[in-house]
């Protein structure tokens, strides 16, 4: 059985990556947990641009990203801030963080500390000992069964379909073989490959659900008298090739291997430890927001393909990018991790490179540090029901 060198959390899973979260529950106390992050080397956050001025419907998304950011198993502890008059109130965070998670949790509101100064002082204080608490973790020698792997494609071309999606398809069913979890996501982008999907489908639930999620999804922009086609595929989708989304869905799949499906979960909900093999998360084809949605879900890292290139990683978790486009692995070679492109010349083989990246996953996942993660980026986006209110 492969194995890396992860971190065993006391709620039972087990993370690549040992950070402490400082998490604020809106857009108006994401400067603040900025600045109080800046302060600790250890200690991560990112921009909320939502927690406030949201409906019930919308405001589950935000919670259930920021819960399941929380709970991620990369994240050490979490210390939340508030601003005391958002929607997502601090409490409800934290109600719906200890739902899924035992971790060390604190909590500031800048409007009863006082101010910012206050609380960027206090906080800071409860963030450093959290870090030197985590620091005591060590990495120990952990079965490939308790990864939890996201895959994403994004600024696709033609190549993406032929040899980049291919190649984590191989990777996915290796890693599905060896009792682990995979999840596929972008429902936008399997719009016209649904029943390619449902039969591979476990049962006629799964099966059932997958059409449901594709629907369901088309029917969202019919409401609002758009289509959904206008938007996708892109300008740059379109520079590179792809000339419709049935086409560029045919490719995105390849992501997903040959493996059952095993279930389909909404956008950002849990993923039980016990759920092994290939699953769907229903989320846009929105890299970022596509990303927190399966990071929220559980996932400790992402293998993300893209023919165009692109710079996107995570605040909490390492994004692996890898190209089918010789040009474009060789141009932008410092936001990418791994080159595909061997597949289109006959070099290589799909098996032989999906045998290639999944070392790459293990080195990352034992410690390894991936272009996103050195050059610090962080983007977050979360999915959304409706406009603000």
């Amino acid at each position: 059985m492969k194995t890396f060198l992860g971190y065993k959390r006391p709620d039972g899973r087990t993370g690549v990556r040992n950070m402490v979260l400082v998490l604020p529950t809106n857009m108006c106390a994401s400067d603040t947990a900025a600045l109080i992050a800046s302060k600790v080397p250890g200690a991560v956050s990112f921009h909320n641009q939502v927690g406030c001025s949201q409906v019930p419907s919308d405001m589950q998304y935000a919670l259930d990203m920021m819960a399941g950011f929380a709970a991620n198993p990369n994240v050490y502890g979490t210390v939340v801030i508030g601003l005391g008059c958002e929607t997502c109130q601090a409490d409800m965070v934290v109600e719906e963080i200890r739902k899924r998670t035992c971790k060390p949790l604190e909590v500031f509101v800048i409007q009863q500390m006082g101010g910012i100064v206050n609380t960027v002082s206090a906080a800071a204080e409860a963030v450093s000992r959290m870090v030197k608490d985590a620091a005591l973790c060590v990495r120990e020698a952990c079965s490939v069964d308790e990864l939890l792997l996201g895959t994403e494609c994004g600024g696709s071309d033609p190549t993406s379909g032929i040899a980049a999606n291919p190649t984590i398809g191989a990777l996915s069913d290796k890693l599905v073989a060896d009792g682990g979890s995979v999840i596929l996501s972008e429902t936008t982008e399997l719009v016209g490959a649904e029943d390619i999907l449902s039969a591979r489908a476990a049962d006629e639930n799964v099966r059932n659900r997958i059409y449901t999620i594709i629907s369901r999804y088309e029917d969202h922009f019919l409401r609002n008298g758009e289509d959904v086609r206008y938007g996708n595929p892109t300008p740059g989708n379109k520079e590179g090739g792809l000339t419709t989304l049935e086409e560029k869905s045919l490719g995105c799949i390849h992501k997903g291997g040959s493996s059952t499906i095993n279930a389909v979960y909404d956008y950002g909900k849990q993923i039980p430890c016990d759920m092994k093999g290939l699953v769907i998360m229903d989320t846009p084809g929105n890299d970022a927001s596509s990303i927190a949605g399966m990071l929220a879900g559980g996932a400790q890292l992402v293998v993300f393909s893209t023919g165009r290139g692109t710079p996107l990683g995570s605040p909490i978790a390492p994004v692996i990018k890898l190209t089918g486009n010789r040009y474009t692995a060789r141009t932008l070679s410092d936001m990418l991790d791994f080159d595909a492109s061997s597949a289109l010349t006959g070099e290589k083989s799909i098996d032989v490179l999906g045998d290639e990246l999944y070392e790459l996953v293990l080195e990352v996942c034992s410690g390894c540090r991936t272009k996103a993660e050195i050059l610090g980026f962080t983007e977050t986006a979360v999915m959304r029901a409706c406009n603000y209110v």
